[in-house]
């Protein structure tokens, strides 16, 4: 296992263990998000034609401006840490900024296509959606769970990549300590990669 030594301090840095620990941390929120796909695919069973109805009137579009979105958020992030071990600081802050700019853009298209099922009443707890078929009700129960935990992450990777550039801009990373920006690139990509599920599951399944 690589160690590498922290001028002036004495320390050994373990890249390496970092590594892992974000791939173990990974692999937990693989079986989170596993577990709901598993319960989405037993109630899609048992309810296909509900189902059905209720994604017909989801926003297509949007939903696949959003995975357009994520996609090329990916590709900025993967840029960024490619520029960073060429020793392109200035370039990789840009990259992680479009990076931030497209999670944004990301969660506002969320919040209009929330709001807009709201504004119809089709949330939990409003008489529209009371009124439901079970089916029906349960694909959007599911729909808010999924993409909500799926918008926090979104948040939560923003805020990482937030932190990259401020560490980026303290020096603390650079080309050759580049560890938690790499860590937080893995994070962002499997954002990037449950949404590459979650779209056709609640979008495209008429």
């Amino acid at each position: 296992m690589a160690h590498y030594e922290i001028p002036n301090s004495g320390l050994k840095r373990d890249d390496e263990g970092k590594k892992m620990g974000m791939w173990l941390f990974l692999f937990t929120e693989v079986l989170l998000f596993g577990g709901l796909f598993l319960v989405y695919a037993m109630y899609r069973f048992q309810y296909f034609d509900e189902f059905k109805i209720v994604a017909e009137h989801m926003d297509i579009t949007l939903g696949a401006i959003n995975t357009v979105i994520l996609i090329a958020s990916s590709l900025t992030v993967a840029m960024s840490i490619t520029a960073m071990k060429k020793g392109l600081d200035n370039v990789a802050v840009l990259l992680i900024i479009i990076t931030i700019f497209l999670a944004l853009s990301f969660m506002v298209n969320k919040y209009f296509e929330w709001s807009n099922h709201i504004h119809h009443g089709l949330f939990p707890g409003f008489e529209a959606f009371n009124n439901l078929e079970k089916g029906e009700g349960m694909f959007l129960f599911l729909y808010y769970f999924m993409t909500g935990l799926h918008g926090l992450h979104v948040v939560v990777g923003a805020v990482l990549l937030a932190i990259v550039i401020k560490r980026i801009m303290l020096g603390r990373i650079t080309s050759e300590n580049i560890v938690f920006q790499e860590n937080a690139g893995l994070y962002w990509h499997l954002v990037d990669l449950i949404w590459i599920y979650l779209f056709p599951l609640f979008y495209l399944l008429h």
